[in-house]
């Protein structure tokens, strides 16, 4: 400690003398360069196997600083021993990340992902498969080893000869890995102070959370990865409020369980499909513009109070989750609905599919890594995430045009398994911003129908710029086209009557610069702009319309109850808006809230007829206990703890 307090002295007096020192332990030191070798290389080998993740170069400055300090600290107290006793400390440390080396390369070439410590709680399932991922893995694992394991043959002859232990190296080289350590996360840049879509793809913010195991080995390199993991997964912990904890297991003592009504397994034994509908506002379903949904809105379970509404950073994600789990984005702290990828959801709804033995698979044009998909969807219990741009090679941008998610026959010929009852989840893209046919989705959908009408007419057609209305319409038409497409596939299979859809909108048009024009149609300014449509479709055999208001909240326990589960509707945020006992209210993420009746914000009534002050007291405090046990339930992982507890 005494020495500690020198070397900070002298240090103080002389900032370069932390350089002098590096230099000394490097560069006058040539051979220590033979013992970093293969440090170096089991790291940065790491990293360019997993380029495909496509986040954060291999030789950007923070994983490699993180690297660089963790082999100047590995080698530092290699040489500070007698040679006797560094020789096999050296050995131990170049065996234990080569088996890092391997596991995290080995389970990415399996899964595309890599290993993380709670995947040791699943060992026991894993352990099946182990010898075919060996065997199957990227062979260029196996051949890298090669070179790696000749250098650490190499390094462990140039370990110099010490006949006695040198304090003075090992104090220097903890100082040094410490300062490295200390100053690397800057270079990651500032984490996000407040929730923005883009949270998910920020490094710092990655860094901070270490939720992502992909991104996370991407900024940090294969040493930082494996302390900062154990660290995390076993040793940081949130601050437990023994108030919240008691507060949960009292919600969750009592048992709910899901009413029966006339719609009680009604689709049971269905094939099932969710086809979450990007940017579709409820004034594009028209004849019009989208007469394929416009017709299934006319012939199906229509839902015409409902609210896809904006939680935090990234709303497609949001209804992604919502409609998955049952919960939404924290509204008391700073998460973002992405970040949960290492909750234990028992009652998702791929889970509970599959204990029917259902095949649970998602459908997307983007790549697996955005919003960290691959990984949440897995963790929800999905067989598997496919990315449309992962897994085809497109020369321009065609992918971002719905259409392919069904005219790939490759690609979509996995929604149809055969032989198994499946359920789909499929998320469209085509009427994302922009919205101007200069570029984007627009632009390709503009130049198609103008070489069609070149065709039509043998003449050349002037280009006109469209209105950014028209743009939005022509790319929902595009979505429209998708629907349609798909209803032939499914009719074409012989799967239209034994297939249920349920489609809804992810999030109202808030991404139109002129939100004049949703004004225009919707008349409000308030969170009630955030009505989108919500139906669920069987064909036409089925039609009802349901004014009681809805949200992304109320779909999965609805569904379950046209499946005939029985649930504790408990294990939700909300409820089966089929129930007889179902009132239909939305809360947004300012405590503002709407029962079809009134529209609450502050605690006040804003908006509505009037209602007394006791039922005005009932429901706002119903609202907070909603959100409370929605945050509190994520915060503290609760399923996990009682699932851990039992």
């Amino acid at each position: 400690m005494k020495a500690l307090k020198e070397y900070f002295k002298g240090l103080k007096k002389n900032p370069k003398k932390i350089w002098i020192d590096i230099k000394e332990l490097t560069i006058e030191n040539k051979f220590l360069f033979f013992m970093a070798f293969p440090l170096l290389l089991m790291d940065i080998f790491t990293r360019i196997l997993s380029s495909s993740i496509g986040f954060y170069k291999t030789f950007r400055l923070a994983p490699n600083l993180f690297t660089i300090g963790y082999v100047i600290l590995f080698v530092g107290i290699t040489i500070s021993f007698k040679k006797s006793i560094g020789k096999w400390i050296y050995l131990f440390i170049n065996l234990v990340f080569l088996s890092f080396y391997l596991i995290n390369n080995v389970y990415f070439s399996m899964t595309s992902n890599f290993f993380t410590f709670n995947l040791i709680e699943s060992a026991s399932e894993g352990a099946p498969y182990m010898i075919d991922a060996i065997k199957n893995c990227n062979i260029f694992v196996y051949l890298l080893l090669i070179p790696i394991i000749g250098l650490i043959v190499l390094g462990f002859k140039k370990i110099p000869e010490n006949n006695k232990f040198n304090d003075k190296i090992l104090l220097k080289t903890i100082i040094i890995f410490l300062i490295l350590h200390a100053i690397t996360p800057l270079c990651l840049g500032r984490a996000n102070s407040s929730l923005v879509w883009s949270t998910w793809k920020n490094p710092r913010n990655i860094y901070n959370q270490y939720n992502d195991a992909n991104k996370s080995m991407r900024v940090s390199g294969l040493y930082e990865y494996t302390f900062r993991s154990l660290y995390v997964t076993y040793l940081r912990k949130e601050k437990v409020n023994d108030k919240d904890l008691e507060y949960l297991s009292n919600i969750y003592s009592e048992e709910k369980m899901n009413s029966k009504n006339k719609y009680t397994g009604k689709f049971n034994g269905k094939n099932l499909i969710f086809l979450q509908l990007e940017g579709i506002d409820n004034w594009l379903v028209t004849k019009d513009t989208m007469p394929t949904l416009y017709n299934m809105m006319k012939n199906s379970i229509n839902f015409t109070d409902h609210y896809s509404f904006y939680t935090g950073g990234g709303s497609t994600f949001n209804s992604e989750f919502a409609v998955n789990t049952g919960f939404i984005v924290p509204l008391s702290y700073n998460q973002n609905a992405y970040s949960f990828n290492n909750n234990y959801f028992p009652y998702s709804m791929a889970k509970l599919f599959k204990e029917r033995e259902y095949v649970v698979n998602a459908f997307h044009m983007n790549h697996g890594e955005y919003y960290s998909r691959s990984i949440n969807y897995k963790n929800w219990g999905y067989d598997n995430y496919y990315g449309l741009i992962d897994m085809f090679k497109y020369d321009n941008n065609e992918y971002e045009l719905d259409r392919e998610l069904i005219l790939n026959e490759e690609f979509s010929n996995l929604m149809f398994p055969e032989d198994s009852l499946f359920v789909d989840y499929i998320i469209t893209y085509s009427s994302h911003i922009p919205f101007n046919n200069r570029k984007g989705v627009c632009k390709m959908l503009y130049e198609e129908d103008t070489e069609k009408e070149e065709e039509e007419t043998s003449s050349m057609t002037e280009f006109i710029q469209m209105s950014e209305e028209e743009c939005v319409r022509r790319q929902a038409k595009e979505t429209d086209y998708m629907i349609s497409l798909l209803l032939d596939k499914l009719k074409e299979k012989d799967l239209l009557n034994n297939t249920v859809i349920v489609a809804y909108s992810d999030h109202y048009l808030y991404t139109m610069e002129n939100q004049s024009v949703i004004y225009n149609y919707k008349k409000v300014t308030n969170n009630l702009i955030n009505k989108t449509p919500f139906m669920i479709w069987d064909n036409g055999k089925t039609k009802s319309t349901v004014k009681k208001t809805t949200s992304q909240l109320n779909i999965l326990p609805t569904v379950l109850n046209l499946y005939g589960f029985e649930f504790n509707q408990n294990n939700y945020i909300s409820k089966d808006a089929l129930a007889d006992n179902y009132s239909g209210i939305v809360f947004f993420s300012d405590y503002s809230w709407y029962d079809g009746n009134v529209y609450v914000e502050g605690g006040e009534v804003t908006n509505g007829k009037k209602i007394s002050n006791d039922l005005l007291e009932e429901k706002n405090l119903y609202i907070n206990e909603l959100a409370q046990k929605n945050d509190l339930t994520l915060k503290y992982n609760y399923f996990k703890k009682i699932n851990t507890n039992k």
